[in-house]
């Protein structure tokens, strides 16, 4: 595997979370989520970070449920976090009201 970005070390992703504070490690993924006022202004944000995403090349799972949007990354690639998933994490809070 060759991966685009290694892996983070526990040192270097404990540090890339402290400055992600509403981002969680849940099951080896960072994990947000993000709560609107209703369908369409989830459907939008979700729309944006796919721009966002695509342009970056680096695709986030997720799942949207009427007006909550749950974002979780990893680098599949690298076999977890990377520095592109918390460069990623903090566009996409960029991208929130709620940031």
């Amino acid at each position: 595997m060759n991966a685009r970005s290694p892996r983070l070390g526990e040192a270097d992703l404990r540090s890339g979370l402290a400055a992600l504070p509403r981002w969680e490690l849940r099951s080896g993924r960072l994990r947000r989520e993000f709560i609107f006022t209703d369908f369409s202004a989830a459907f939008a944000f979700m729309t944006r970070v796919a721009l966002l995403a695509e342009k970056a090349d680096h695709h986030p799972d997720w799942s949207n449920s009427w007006n909550k949007v749950v974002i979780e990354l990893a680098s599949h690639d690298a076999g977890g976090i990377t520095q592109r998933d918390l460069d990623l994490a903090a566009a996409i809070d960029g991208l929130s009201p709620a940031s």
